[in-house]
């Protein structure tokens, strides 16, 4: 049988800092078909003992580390903001450029628990080439941005100030405001009187396995739909 070509499948590269499970979740997607038509180009990941380079490795899907400080853009002792600053400039034009230049160029970005807050210098040049970036979040649209977005909402819901006891999680374009893209798909999660903060965090990650699958999945249609015109 023929091996699909480039424009007949969707180029992913999955960015990523820790564990991987979601890495794990859209690697299942993409084997079952649950995410069509797609293939998994490479996995970037910006701290060095990242386990998902371990999942990678074991689906024979090439990756890389990039990061900030062991690459030479920031050094440990900076402190001056200005040069903090230029660091992380200079760092996601670097990115940008690595990924641009790459026989495998992507179709599709997806952070799935990428630590780390992209800026215009990469975010302009790879979506003026058309390349979609997306990002899992657990929160919904506007609630929690940025860090321990899951940690908040449980506090608020111990103060009684979470309202209807809701929080949840949202897939969203990536923008320069942090986690305040355009959403793509959102998921309300109640938070059960009486459950624990490492609970609450067990059953948001299963369904964060599941949102970024969907969201992925409609995306990657998307792009293969652009394609056959």
């Amino acid at each position: 049988m023929a091996q699909n070509t480039d424009s007949e499948q969707c180029s992913i590269l999955v960015m990523a800092s820790g564990n991987g499970s979601n890495f794990q979740a859209l690697i299942d997607a993409v084997t079952s078909g649950q995410i069509p038509n797609s293939r998994i180009t490479q996995l970037v990941v910006n701290r060095g003992k990242a386990y998902a380079t371990k999942r990678a490795e074991a689906n024979n899907i090439p990756w890389e580390y990039f990061n900030l400080i062991s690459h030479g853009f920031q050094s440990k002792t900076d402190t001056d903001p200005a040069k903090l600053q230029q660091a992380r400039e200079n760092y996601d034009a670097a990115l940008a450029k690595k990924i641009l230049a790459s026989d495998q160029r992507p179709d599709l970005i997806v952070l799935a628990g990428w630590m780390y807050i992209f800026g215009e210098h990469f975010l302009d040049p790879i979506t003026a080439e058309g390349i979609r970036v997306i990002n899992l979040h657990p929160a919904l649209p506007g609630k929690y941005d940025g860090v321990n977005a899951i940690e908040r909402a449980y506090e608020d819901f111990k103060a009684g100030r979470l309202e209807g006891n809701k929080t949840g999680i949202m897939v969203h374009y990536v923008i320069k405001q942090v986690d305040r893209g355009e959403p793509l798909m959102t998921r309300e999660i109640e938070i059960q009187q009486g459950e624990e903060l490492e609970q609450l965090k067990e059953r948001i990650h299963e369904n964060e396995h599941q949102l970024i699958v969907e969201a992925t999945a409609k995306v990657v249609r998307e792009i293969m739909a652009a394609k056959s015109q």
